[in-house]
């Protein structure tokens, strides 16, 4: 497909800044189709996806300050009292190690593995073992630098795009399947109903007539 224009991008994402269009389109219009992400469909659900998991491109790293009150909640399993989640209440880089700690290639949570390799980019890659895999495949060491996919849009798109391709996403868009995708990247359904408004307005940006939503 053609490009996408600065125009179709806003209205797609209508929620984000300028700048962050600005920002990112550049790098969307050269990584997409190095990835396959080259038809309208394919681009309409990419775009529907990180619209969503980036708060419109608004987010570049993930958001771990949390309250003792929403640690109990969100992360009951590590937080299991009240004392507890009181000693690490809006302390981002201790909660990361705690939660992120002996998983996905992760050390314990004094290695700080939890924070380092918290998540980053459009589809928040997270973990050290994805960072790891991810880095080989774009040809960048992003164990060593992991802050990269955040700071440089080409390398936050192109982790996005790994990941994309990881889970066999183009083939769930040639299906118009965003049920699946979003399960394959959210493990669940979590803000389906906003990914379909983002799919709905891209569509319409290109011209797409809606089928399976």
């Amino acid at each position: 497909m053609s490009v996408i224009s600065q125009s179709e991008l806003q209205r797609i994402i209508p929620i984000a800044a300028e700048e962050h269009i600005n920002t990112y389109l550049p790098a969307l219009n050269e990584v997409l189709p190095k990835f396959g992400i080259d038809t309208p469909l394919r681009v309409c659900h990419f775009i529907a996806q990180i619209a969503h998991e980036s708060g419109g491109l608004k987010y570049e790293s993930e958001n771990l300050n949390y309250s003792a009150t929403a640690l109990r909640a969100v992360f009951g399993k590590y937080f299991k009292d009240e004392a507890v989640a009181q000693e690490y209440h809006r302390q981002p880089e201790r909660i990361a190690n705690v939660v992120y700690a002996d998983r996905m290639g992760n050390g314990p949570s004094d290695t700080c593995d939890g924070w380092n390799y918290r998540g980053r980019g459009l589809i928040q890659l997270t973990g050290k073992d994805n960072y790891r895999i991810c880095g080989e495949a774009i040809g960048i060491d992003l164990v060593e630098q992991p802050e990269v996919v955040a700071e440089q849009p080409a390398i936050s798109v192109s982790a996005a795009c790994w990941y994309w391709n990881s889970r066999h996403l183009n083939q769930l868009a040639d299906q118009d399947n965003i049920v699946a995708i979003t399960r394959k990247i959210n493990g669940g359904t979590h803000g389906l109903e906003n990914r379909k408004a983002y799919l709905h307005r891209a569509k319409q940006a290109f011209n797409i007539a809606s089928s399976q939503e």
